[in-house]
């Protein structure tokens, strides 16, 4: 049996542009990782956070297509779409509505994170700002936020309020400790997750590897639910389409 496929919605594989990849050398050896992964499509998340030089979508855009060339002619067939991973701040709904910032691959979905000590009630008010401002929100990495871990009940509150969750691969897999494993499967067996990701930075000790984790989650939590989180809910935000 292959390696089923998958499509990564939140990696930071663009070169040059952030904390992810430095250059265009170590964003090829990503893809083809990405690639014997089982991944087919991907969404660049750069970050775009307050007070940095944020590569704007024009930019970002035209980063994505010289990316996409240069992984053609290194044999790597995976599509590649932009998008950003947005750090809330204040701006952040004006931004979104002037087009300041890239959705997720020109869908209505966006990608938003916070400091990881924020508590929750300012997730929760800047998830409704977002929703106000007419877009969907995708709250990355949600194990990083210790209010939430410590309150595993917000997490349906903020289903309930109409934004989607996305979990990384690498913390389900047990890399930050017993605790955010446990907080990420406990999410996982009661179906509140909705996204499986990368959060790549790198082709080491951050590289794009979703196989076992999908393998993992399959296993324990069903192949149907597996192929939900991992490949069908991304091919919906591409697609713009309601999960």
């Amino acid at each position: 049996m292959g390696i089923s496929k998958s499509i990564d919605m939140h990696c930071h594989i663009m070169p040059g542009v952030d904390d992810g990849s430095p250059d265009l050398s170590t964003s090829i050896e990503m893809l083809k990782i990405a690639q014997r992964e089982g991944i087919e499509q991907i969404i660049l998340t750069p970050h775009f956070k307050p007070m940095h030089h944020n590569v704007r979508p024009q930019k970002n855009h035209l980063y994505t297509q010289k990316l996409q060339q240069k992984a053609l002619e290194s044999g790597i067939n995976i599509k590649l779409y932009s998008g950003n991973e947005i750090y809330y701040c204040g701006e952040t709904q004006e931004q979104l509505i002037n087009g300041e910032i890239c959705t997720l691959a020109g869908s209505n979905y966006v990608l938003v994170e916070f400091h990881p000590t924020d508590i929750y009630s300012n997730i929760h008010n800047a998830m409704y700002q977002i929703i106000s401002a007419g877009y969907t929100p995708v709250l990355a990495h949600v194990e990083r936020y210790s209010d939430i871990v410590s309150h595993p009940k917000y997490v349906e509150e903020l289903i309930s309020l109409g934004c989607y969750i996305q979990e990384n691969a690498s913390s389900i897999m047990g890399k930050y400790g017993f605790g955010i494993k446990h907080f990420t499967r406990k999410m996982l067996k009661e179906h509140r997750v909705h996204f499986v990701a990368t959060d790549s930075h790198d082709k080491s000790s951050r590289a794009p590897l979703l196989s076992e984790c999908r393998e993992l989650v399959a296993k324990k939590y069903g192949e149907g639910y597996a192929d939900t989180i991992f490949y069908r809910n991304q091919l919906a935000v591409i697609n713009d389409e309601i999960i």
